[in-house]
């Protein structure tokens, strides 16, 4: 690959390819698609922005489209549709090609078309997830979205975006070089997902034994609630972190760019994180937040905060599956107080007293060791998904005007 600083070529592009791209309108290149041939057996597909085509029963357990599914547009192979819903993750929506099926019915709402001569239709899809035609389609847009989330762009008008073309030997490469990134990380998207179902099922298993020994939670973990500070005692990144709900994401403990550091005299050890101890949620705003849990990894002196509990194990990593278990769902179910517009509260108090069954502790390490390795497995191939979907963005943003 090459870079260049033309405005009319990419930043990066394949060896060999030296001729500027062109400009052109997507009318210029494509040709609408409308109506159907009366087949009503056809899949009846619908866009995710996150996940592209899927039938209308995976998505919504059903096939929704009704008395309207004989106004539906029949899409061939190769065409494509724009979705104009707008999304997180694509605010000016997002457009697909059908590739898994030869023929499928889609809604007439979608602005469905097809790519003229000399034209690659996957190229197009992928020019769309660059967003640099968002400027574009903002212009189009006359409104905000309608009641049916549906932003108002009229075909006419997503047909006059413009668009930066190469010849079709280059469309061709780009094509095969984001058909083998898509694939990959649809393949590593699937392997974590397996991992995660393999976990939750060995929860599962594991934690319905109920020939173990029944103890009181207080007989087998150490709580504390953390510290209490002041806004006076607030200073710069040079005192002490104090973890809050904000740190725990995805049952992970991280750190944030606004995290709070408190001066140092006014620490106290029994607020202090240790490496393998468990900080858990408290008390939210949000009660679903409540009772959320993060094993904590690091060596460095942090103190937990005063709406967080800081659990102290002699087995931390069989604890923290523990709280992963349907155990600690209805504990917290049975024990979180406050909602309907009050601060979800869960009190130490009560939840040492709760009952709890647990193995000799020769099993409980090896059931621990066994989940920790896993969770460190599932956290690879989340930085390996990460860190693919990072490049896939790179290539989008240099490899097209």
């Amino acid at each position: 690959m090459t870079k260049s600083d033309d405005k009319r070529v990419p930043a990066l592009r394949f060896k060999g390819f030296t001729d500027e791209w062109e400009q052109r309108k997507l009318k210029d290149i494509t040709q609408r698609v409308e109506g159907n041939n009366g087949n009503m057996n056809l899949p009846v597909l619908t866009i995710s922005a996150k996940q592209g085509w899927m039938t209308q029963s995976n998505r919504f357990s059903s096939v929704i489209a009704g008395a309207e599914k004989k106004k539906y547009t029949l899409l061939k192979k190769g065409n494509l549709s724009y979705n104009h819903g707008n999304s997180k993750i694509a605010p000016f929506g997002t457009v697909f090609m059908l590739k898994t099926y030869s023929e499928a019915l889609v809604p007439k709402v979608y602005h469905s078309f097809k790519a003229k001569k000399d034209i690659n239709p996957y190229f197009l899809e992928v020019y769309f997830q660059t967003r640099k035609m968002d400027p574009q389609l903002r212009k189009y847009i006359s409104s905000s979205a309608r009641m049916d989330g549906l932003l108002n762009i009229t075909y006419s008008w997503f047909e006059q975006v413009r668009l930066f073309l190469p010849n079709i030997e280059e469309q061709n490469k780009l094509e095969k070089l984001f058909d083998i990134l898509n694939k990959h990380i649809e393949l590593q998207q699937r392997k974590l997902e397996q991992l995660k179902t393999i976990k939750q099922e060995l929860i599962k298993r594991v934690f319905s034994n109920h020939n173990w020994e029944t103890v009181r939670f207080k007989d087998i973990v150490q709580l504390n609630r953390g510290l209490t500070y002041h806004p006076s005692d607030i200073t710069n990144n040079a005192g002490v972190r104090v973890l809050r709900s904000s740190n725990i994401q995805n049952s992970k403990l991280v750190y944030n760019h606004d995290d709070v550091f408190v001066k140092k005299n006014i620490t106290d050890p029994q607020h202090s994180l240790r490496q393998y101890d468990i900080l858990i949620t408290a008390a939210n705003g949000t009660v679903s937040l409540v009772g959320k849990h993060a094993l904590y990894l690091y060596d460095d002196e942090n103190q937990a905060g005063g709406f967080m509990i800081l659990l102290h194990a002699k087995n931390p990593f069989f604890i923290n599956c523990l709280l992963d278990s349907d155990w600690y769902k209805r504990q917290l179910a049975r024990l979180i107080t406050g909602g309907n517009g009050s601060i979800g509260n869960l009190k130490i108090s009560d939840l040492q007293k709760t009952l709890v069954k647990i193995p000799k502790d020769s099993i409980q390490q090896s059931i621990g060791t066994t989940f920790y390795k896993l969770d460190q497995k599932i956290e690879l191939k989340e930085k390996k998904v990460i860190n693919l979907n990072n490049l896939k963005q790179f290539l989008l943003q240099n490899m097209f005007i």
